[in-house]
C-alpha cells in the first residue's frame, strides 16, 4: 500500500501555480470551499512514486506571510496549522522573472520549519529578459531543493517528483537552517511562546504574537500570549518591519551570487512604451471603453450561435419526445418541467464560459489589473474599487458568473458592495423584455434622418441600471459597516502572450461550477413554476375544461382556436394564474393587469419567460418569441375591460423601469447565498431590488399616464 502525503501548493498569483496543480492532479480533481469563506478549495491527487501518492492541496495565492485579502488569510491559516489541513510538506512555486519577490514569501516559509521544495517557473521569461539564474548556487544559499519545471510544456514534473520523494523520505531531518536570525530583542517573547507550543518555529512563534487573535486558540491561551506580548514590549509593526528589510539584504547577498541581470531599464522599456499609452490621462480610458465594449459585443456574438444550437436542440427534443411519449401529466411534467428546466441552466453555459474566458486572457495579458488603476478613482467615490468595474461590466452578460468573479475583491465591504448592485447591471435575458416593450410603445422613429429614437429608449435603460447601480451602492456604504481598511496595493504584471490551456481549464471549471450548484435550484424552481402553471383548484380547472370540450363539441371548425383559448383559461384559474389576480390590487397603480401579473410572477425564476408568458396568454402559438409580430399586435390589441387600451406609453415604460431594477433571478439569489454563506444578503438584495422597482414604475407611470 503507497504512503500517502498531504502537499500544500503555495505561491506569488500568476506564478504558475495553478498550471502546475492541473499537470500534477489532471483529471483527479475536486473543488469545494474552505469552511467559512467562498474562496475555492481545490484538492487532487497525484503518483509521486512506486512507494508514494500525494494529495495535493492549492492553497490561494498570496505574497507573503502578512495577509490582507480573504484568500490570503486561507494559505495563511493553512500554512500556521490553524485549519484541519495539515500539510506534511510544501511545494513553492516561484517565478523566475520576478525571482526577488518570490524569494521572500519562500524565505518565509523555509523560517517555518515545514519541509519545502521549490518550483522554478518561467525560466524561459526570465532568459528572454536576459536573466541568468544559478540554480545549484541558488539551492545551497537558501538550504532547499529547487527544481526548475514548466506546467505549460509538461517540463521538470518528472525532476520534481524525485525532489518530493528525497524530501518525503528525509522528513525528520528536512528542515532547513534560519534563513534569517531572531531578533535579540525578540528571544525572550519566543522563548515563552515555545513553552507553550513547543513544535512552533521561532519564525511561527513571532506569527503567533502578532496574529493570535486570529487563530482559532482557547481564550486562556488568547490570554497568556496577550501578557507575554505586554511583558516583553513586543512591538508589531516594528518587528514585521524589521523581518521584511532583514530579509531583503539577505535576498539581495543570494541574488549577488547566483543570478544575473540584464539592464533593469531594457528590461522596462517595452512596459513603459505599452504603459504610457494604456494609462494615458486621456487615451487610456477611451482605449478602456473599447475594451469593454468589445468585451461585452463579445460576451453575445461568440455565444449567440451556442445559445441558438442549444435552444434549438432542446426544442426540437421536446418536441420528438412530445410525439413518442403518451399525453399525461408526468409526460408534461417530464418535458415542460424538467427538460425546460435543463434547457434554461445550459443555455447560459456558452455566455459563462466566453466571459470567463475572456476575462482570463485580460488577467494573463496583464491588461486586467490596468482596468482596475483606471477605474479605481472613481469607484472609490461610491464605495467599491478599481477591481469592482470587471464583475460590473461582467453584470451586462449575465449576473451569475458576474458574482462569481467578484471573488478577486479584497476588501470585504467592497466585494459585498459589488454583489449587491451587480444585478442591476442589464443582463442579456433582460433583451427580449426591453425588444418587445419598446416595440410596442415607443413609435418607429429617427431623429435627424438616422438615430432610432427606439435605440435611444434602450440604451437609456441600460444607462438607469449603471446609474442605479452606482447611487445604490453610495447608499450602502453609509449601512454597511466593516473594520477592515480599504487597501488598493496593486502590482502591475509585465505583458505576456495569454496561456490558452489556462483559459480553456477556467472556462470548463466555471461552467460545471455553475452547473452543478446553481442548476440544482434552477430546476427545482422551473418544475415548481410547471406545476403552479398547470393545476389549481379542482372545481375551477374542471369547470373551465367541461365548458370548452362544451364549446368544442358545438364549434369544431373552431377546435384550434377554441383549444389556444382553453389554455389561457386553465392558465387564468391555476395557482399561477391565481396569484396573478390576487397581486392585481398592488400591482394596478402601476398600469399592470392579472396577465401582466402572472408575468411578474414567472418572471422571477428568469426575466426571459416573461415572452413565453405572454405568448401564452395571449394566444399565440408555441413558436412565438419576442420579435414575432403576431405576439406585438395581440399586445397592443389587448384592452381593460373598461375598454381601455392595456399597453400605454406609460404602462410600457412602467414595466421597463420595472425589469430594469427588479430581482427577477433565481439562480443570481442562488449565486448570492453561496458567495456571502448567507440568508441574509440575497433576502435584501430581493427587497432592496423589488422595492425600488416598484417606487420608480410607480413614479414613472403617474408621470406619463
Amino acid at each position: 500500500m503507497k504512503r500517502k502525503l498531504n502537499i500544500a501548493l503555495v505561491g506569488n498569483p500568476n506564478s504558475g501555480k495553478s498550471s502546475l496543480f492541473n499537470v500534477l492532479t489532471g483529471l483527479n480533481q475536486k473543488v469545494g470551499n474552505f469552511p467559512g469563506v467562498t474562496i475555492d478549495k481545490k484538492s487532487g491527487t497525484t503518483s509521486i512514486s512506486a512507494e508514494i501518492s500525494a494529495n495535493i492541496i492549492d492553497l490561494p495565492g498570496t505574497y507573503s506571510l502578512y495577509p490582507k485579502r480573504e484568500d490570503e488569510w486561507v494559505s495563511y491559516r493553512v500554512l500556521m496549522q490553524q485549519d484541519k489541513l495539515m500539510p506534511d510538506m510544501i511545494v513553492l512555486v516561484a517565478d523566475a522573472s520576478n525571482l526577488k519577490r518570490n524569494l521572500l514569501f519562500c524565505s518565509q516559509i523555509i523560517d517555518l520549519k515545514i519541509p519545502v521544495v521549490v518550483a522554478l517557473t518561467m525560466a524561459d521569461l526570465a532568459k528572454k529578459k536576459g536573466t541568468q539564474i544559478d540554480v545549484p548556487g541558488l539551492e545551497r544559499e537558501t538550504g532547499v531543493p529547487i527544481v526548475v519545471i514548466n506546467p505549460r510544456s509538461n517540463k521538470g514534473i518528472h525532476n520534481l517528483k524525485k525532489a518530493i520523494e528525497l524530501v518525503a523520505n528525509n522528513l525528520s531531518s528536512a528542515q532547513p537552517r534560519d534563513f534569517i536570525a531572531l531578533s535579540d530583542q525578540n528571544i525572550n517573547a519566543v522563548k515563552k511562546i515555545k513553552e507553550l507550543h513547543p513544535d512552533l518555529s521561532n519564525y511561527a512563534a513571532i506569527h503567533y504574537l502578532i496574529n493570535h487573535e486570529n487563530f482559532n486558540l482557547p481564550k486562556e491561551v488568547q490570554e497568556k500570549i496577550e501578557k507575554i506580548e505586554q511583558d516583553n514590549n513586543f512591538n508589531h509593526t516594528k518587528t514585521q518591519a524589521e523581518e521584511i528589510m532583514a530579509r531583503y539584504v539577505k535576498i539581495k547577498h543570494i541574488m549577488q551570487q547566483t543570478v544575473v541581470e540584464a539592464d533593469p531599464l531594457e528590461k522596462t522599456l517595452f512596459n513603459e512604451k505599452l504603459d504610457s499609452i494604456l494609462l494615458h490621462r486621456t487615451w487610456g480610458y477611451v482605449i478602456l471603453l473599447a475594451v469593454l465594449f468589445l468585451l461585452f459585443q463579445s460576451v453575445f456574438w461568440f455565444a449567440q450561435f451556442p445559445m441558438d444550437g442549444i435552444e434549438w436542440s432542446f426544442s426540437k427534443l421536446s418536441g420528438w419526445l412530445g410525439s413518442i411519449l403518451p399525453n399525461n401529466n408526468l409526460s408534461d411534467l417530464f418535458i415542460n418541467g424538467i427538460v425546460a428546466g435543463l434547457s434554461g441552466i445550459i443555455v447560459f453555459v456558452p455566455q459563462i464560459m466566453i466571459l470567463f474566458g475572456l476575462i482570463t486572457l485580460l488577467e494573463d495579458s496583464g491588461y486586467m489589473a490596468r482596468i482596475s488603476f483606471l477605474t479605481d478613482k472613481l469607484m472609490r467615490k461610491v464605495g467599491l474599487n478599481g477591481k469592482s468595474v470587471m464583475p460590473m461590466i461582467s453584470g451586462y452578460a449575465c449576473a451569475v458568473p458576474a458574482i462569481m468573479s467578484a471573488r478577486n475583491i479584497e476588501n470585504k465591504k467592497e466585494r459585498l458592495l459589488t454583489i449587491m448592485v451587480t444585478p442591476l447591471m442589464s443582463c442579456s435575458a433582460r433583451l427580449p423584455v426591453y425588444t418587445i416593450l419598446i416595440a410596442l410603445v415607443i413609435p418607429q422613429k429617427y431623429l435627424l434622418g438616422f438615430i432610432s429614437v427606439q435605440g435611444l429608449v434602450m440604451m437609456a435603460l441600460y444607462a438607469l441600471g449603471t446609474v442605479m447601480a452606482m447611487l445604490v451602492a453610495w447608499v450602502m456604504k453609509w449601512f454597511i459597516k466593516s473594520k477592515e481598511r480599504s487597501y488598493f496595493i496593486l502590482e502591475l504584471p509585465m505583458y505576456r502572450s495569454p496561456r490558452w490551456k489556462n483559459m480553456i481549464y477556467t472556462m470548463v471549471n466555471k461552467a460545471k461550477i455553475f452547473v452543478f450548484e446553481a442548476g440544482k435550484v434552477i430546476m427545482f424552481i422551473s418544475i415548481l413554476l410547471w406545476a403552479l402553471s398547470n393545476y389549481g383548484p379542482k372545481e375551477k380547472m374542471h369547470s373551465v375544461t367541461v365548458s370548452f370540450d362544451q364549446k368544442i363539441k358545438e364549434n369544431p371548425q373552431d377546435a384550434a382556436t377554441l383549444e389556444k383559448e382553453r389554455k389561457t383559461a386553465l392558465l387564468q384559474n391555476s395557482y399561477a394564474g391565481l396569484l396573478g389576480n390576487a397581486i392585481e390590487p398592488a400591482i394596478r397603480p402601476l398600469g399592470y393587469d392579472w396577465k401582466i401579473g402572472i408575468a411578474l410572477i414567472t418572471s422571477f425564476a428568469a426575466r426571459e419567460v416573461f415572452v413565453g408568458t405572454m405568448a401564452t396568454l395571449y394566444s399565440v402559438g408555441e413558436d412565438a418569441d419576442e420579435n414575432s409580430t403576431t405576439l406585438r399586435q395581440k399586445m397592443n390589441s389587448a384592452v381593460r375591460q373598461d375598454g381601455t387600451k392595456v399597453y400605454t406609453l406609460a404602462t410600457g415604460l412602467s414595466l421597463m423601469v420595472f425589469y430594469v431594477l427588479a430581482m427577477q433571478c433565481m439562480s443570481t439569489l442562488v449565486i448570492v447565498r453561496k458567495e456571502t454563506n448567507s440568508y441574509k444578503w440575497p433576502v435584501i438584495m430581493f427587497l432592496y431590488m423589488t422595492g425600488l422597482a416598484y417606487v420608480l414604475s410607480l413614479l414613472v407611470y403617474q408621470v406619463f399616464k
